[in-house]
């Protein structure tokens, strides 16, 4: 039935999605070219994601019907359909390209909502197989931004891009001068088709959102419509950089050496076309080359940990979006040493395409939230949680999906109870969950403003780098962002004293709050020397 009404919907509705979608560029646009691409591409899009949506659907309907809940043939059957929907979601993607391939890196976040096997194959593609543009559209690019042929600009140009995402890729280069550039050229087709994607996205999450209710994911499209147009201006992610340092410097400089981003060459950059300094480092996730480079993996997690704490609690301009992929490591310039003789990381942070602003409540509140997760203050939690949105009746799943761990651990009192150790009982209790309380979790992101939603996508590319650097996540990373959080709340309020007292009172808050981490570093360390004595 829902098959049969979806393909009845589709139908009715390509004519009137490819006018308001498509049909909206092609009446501004004044290239005839760009018009005939927009005319023949966004047909072609529209019938693929019906199909695909069609066949996903078929699939489930057809591969679960008449076997019973909780069985094992169900759930056999379950996991080689969620396997072939991946792939088949997956294919689509790489064929549409552009918008369709964000879609399918942000599906891979959501560990706590879509099917496991979703999660690895998005995963494990979406950052590595994006579609590369060719060297002749690469000097279109340049003859419409600089007015020449890259080999015009530079002594050198390597025509085969060293990586490509979803909306550009990135080539070696030679300035003038000699120094090694990176050069970063947007693909040409996302401009013109963009108002088509996003119109054909649209009609298929609203059109699955009507034959199965609980599938809700009109959220996500809302979000990547607000965000991808402000990652296509180049211009703008070259100000960010420059903003995020410049943050370090001010309110974090305690931590401006230990973090960098790319020089950003302003005479050869535009908004489709970024050129910055080369930087030649290892992954933040290839921990073979960091150990190379004779830094250990831990202090690198601990740096990630409190370089985008001090941003969300103390800066409120956010980067929100630290996959691997655009985290890199190297030793400090400087060659200091910790006192065990290992050099110190410094983070270079690449990609300033999608950061996210933090007005004074919202920061506030999600200090306050993050404060109390850590001290699992049940009290605070649900205080700060209503505060962001979640309401009184998913407070406790939003801690939840902010910390990957279920309520009973959240609101144990234990020094590590929101450690996760990264085991295959941890993985299958969040698929558990994710599959439970599917219906909770979507109406969950539905109502959450779309700032928390880019923090939830940005701490989840977190969580994923600490895994890959430690197998798990560590009490040290909560207590870096228990103390980050717990300062910067201090700091608000002083900002915000009206007395001498107040100002007392505060100071004497913080020093409560310092033996309270003190307490908790002396617990970790008896945790860490009582692993070492059982091993």
């Amino acid at each position: 039935m829902g098959v049969r009404s979806m393909f009845r919907t589709a139908t009715k509705l390509v004519a009137g999605t490819t006018l308001l979608g498509g049909g909206a560029a092609i009446a501004t646009s004044d290239n005839p070219s760009t018009a005939f691409k927009l005319c023949t591409n966004v047909p072609v899009r529209l019938v693929r994601d019906c199909f695909t949506a069609a066949l996903v659907a078929f699939d489930y309907e057809y591969s679960l019907w008449g076997l019973p809940e909780g069985s094992a043939e169900r759930s056999k059957a379950k996991h080689e359909v969620h396997t072939r929907s991946a792939r088949r979601l997956q294919e689509l993607c790489f064929q549409n390209g552009g918008i369709y391939i964000k879609l399918g890196q942000h599906i891979g976040q959501l560990e706590y909502l879509v099917p496991q096997e979703y999660v690895q194959t998005m995963r494990a593609s979406m950052l590595n197989r994006c579609p590369v543009s060719s060297y002749d559209q690469v000097c279109e690019v340049f003859m419409k931004e600089l007015g020449s042929m890259p080999h015009e600009i530079f002594i050198e140009f390597d025509r085969v891009p060293l990586a490509s995402a979803s909306l550009a890729q990135v080539h070696a280069a030679r300035a003038q001068n000699g120094e090694k550039v990176a050069v970063k050229v947007q693909h040409t087709h996302l401009t013109d088709t963009a108002a088509a994607d996003y119109a054909t996205v649209n009609l298929i999450v609203n059109v699955l959102h009507w034959c199965f209710p609980s599938f809700d994911f009109r959220w996500l499209v809302d979000e990547m419509r607000e965000s991808v147009p402000k990652e296509l201006d180049f211009l703008a992610e070259a100000r960010n950089s420059e903003k995020c340092l410049d943050n370090f410097k001010r309110l974090s400089p305690h931590l401006a050496d230990n973090v960098y981003a790319p020089k950003i060459h302003w005479n050869l950059s535009t908004s489709k076309l970024l050129t910055m300094e080369f930087m030649d480092a290892p992954e933040v996730t290839d921990v073979d080359a960091i150990r190379r480079l004779g830094i250990h993996p831990k202090e690198v997690a601990k740096l990630v940990s409190q370089t985008f704490a001090e941003m969300m609690f103390k800066h409120g301009f956010v980067h929100c979006d630290p996959h691997a992929a655009n985290l890199l490591i190297r030793p400090m310039p400087s060659g200091k040493m910790n006192i065990l003789g290992k050099r110190r990381p410094q983070l270079i942070l690449l990609d300033h395409g999608l950061y996210k602003s933090l007005d004074f409540s919202t920061r506030t509140n999600y200090a306050g939230l993050w404060k109390a997760l850590v001290f699992a203050d049940v009290n605070a939690i649900k205080e700060n949680s209503v505060k962001l949105g979640a309401g009184e009746d998913l407070y406790a799943l939003f801690a939840g999906i902010l910390t990957m761990r279920p309520w009973n651990r959240v609101a144990d009192p234990a020094v590590d109870h929101l450690v996760i150790k990264g085991d295959e009982s941890d993985r299958s209790e969040i698929q558990m969950y994710a599959s439970q309380y599917f219906s909770e979790i979507s109406e969950l992101l539905r109502r959450l403003p779309r700032v928390i939603l880019l923090l939830l996508k940005t701490n989840d590319c977190l969580r994923a780098v600490n895994n890959s650097l430690l197998q798990g996540s560590s009490l040290d990373t909560f207590l870096i962002i228990g103390r980050v959080s717990s300062e910067a709340i201090v700091q608000m309020k002083m900002s915000q004293k009206k007395s001498v007292l107040s100002a007392l009172c505060i100071w004497l808050e913080e020093i409560l709050l310092e033996a309270r981490f003190l307490g908790m570093q002396i617990a970790l360390w008896l945790l860490e020397l009582r692993k070492a004595l059982a091993g």
